[in-house]
């Protein structure tokens, strides 16, 4: 029988190249770089299509990844990582940007649909299932640009306060999930 390790892998979706640079598309990237930070290593080794980093937090194994792949294309860079490290999909957490939830809000989930969000479609392809934890990060809906052309862009000052604290609220959420469960997580920061 193959057992798998209890590491964890906590993946940030977004677009490589300064262009993408925290833009909307770029939740994912950013909230991981602010989880890297809090605990002071940076996230920079390259393999597995992206750059990543590992740590311990409270005895447990944790890889921090970035795929380079760009969205569409996560899953592969995911799945190669997971297939390195024997990670299971129980243990994969994805972080990544969100256009039903306003700014400034987080959700939290254990399993679903990709949303039409294509690095979540590439995910899912790559696994071959919905059953993986993701924290979606709220950016909200276009009024008047193209999705596109929204998610690409980066938000206003007065957004990017609102997602700060999101994704701030992300690294908290992400840490009570690493030292307790999921579900506490869930509980607190599912609002």
């Amino acid at each position: 029988m193959y057992y798998y390790s209890s590491m964890k892998l906590i993946v940030g979706l977004g677009n490589p190249g300064r262009n993408y640079a925290h833009t909307r598309h770029n939740m994912g990237f950013d909230t991981i770089d602010k989880l890297a930070d809090s605990w002071g290593v940076s996230i920079e080794k390259e393999n597995f299509k992206g750059l990543y980093t590992k740590v311990k937090y409270f005895d447990e194994d944790v890889i921090l990844l970035k795929p380079l792949t760009f969205m569409n294309l996560s899953g592969d860079s995911i799945i190669s990582c997971m297939n390195f490290f024997k990670i299971d999909k129980k243990d994969l957490l994805v972080i990544y940007d969100d256009l039903d939830i306003k700014p400034g809000h987080l959700k939290l989930k254990e399993s679903g649909s990709s949303g039409g969000h294509n690095g979540i479609k590439s995910i899912i392809s790559n696994l071959g299932s919905e059953e993986f934890k993701r924290i979606r990060v709220g950016v909200g809906r276009p009024e008047f640009d193209s999705v596109i052309d929204y998610v690409l862009k980066k938000p206003c000052k007065e957004e990017q306060e609102l997602i700060d604290e999101a994704q701030n609220n992300a690294v908290e959420a992400i840490k009570i999930y690493l030292k307790e469960s999921f579900n506490k997580a869930m509980t607190l920061y599912n609002k």
